[in-house]
């Protein structure tokens, strides 16, 4: 399934994020791209908290992972700063995106060969005071009768 919906506001981005959240359940990948500034971090805050996350979510570019509580652990990755697929491994991305929980990463577009089948990739296109088009392709419907 892809839906494509234009935001005019970050809490149109954030609400977003939360709706997608609610459909999210153990082992998931929501797989983020778009530029720098284009809310990807204000569209996980929504996302988290749907998850039941209470705690707000912030952009783990300097920690590469933020784990959070909620209904199920949230891994929060920001793949921006790494240098090789293989320091994604190192950090145990495969451990964490088959695991029990929820995984989001952003920037994935630079890990795409690690990327489940089944991953939810959303692309968030504009930056600055312009609207936001966002893209959400749902994989795991397809990716389960496989």
């Amino acid at each position: 399934m892809s839906a494509r919906l234009v935001t005019s506001s970050a809490q149109e981005t954030d609400a977003t994020g939360e709706r997608l959240g609610a459909t999210l359940g153990a082992g998931d990948v929501v797989a983020l791209s778009g530029e720098l500034g284009a809310g990807k971090t204000v569209f996980v805050q929504g996302l988290v908290r749907a998850l039941g996350v209470t705690t707000g979510a912030t952009s783990p570019t300097f920690v590469l992972v933020n784990e959070y509580r909620g209904r199920l652990p949230v891994h929060h990755v920001d793949v921006y700063r790494t240098e090789s697929l293989t320091e994604l491994l190192d950090l145990g991305l495969e451990e964490m995106m088959d695991g029990d929980g929820v995984t989001v990463i952003e920037w994935a577009e630079r890990l795409e060969p690690l990327l489940p089948p089944r991953a939810v990739r959303v692309s968030i296109v504009g930056v600055g005071d312009e609207p936001r088009a966002i893209t959400i392709d749902d994989r795991r419907a397809t990716a389960r009768s496989r």
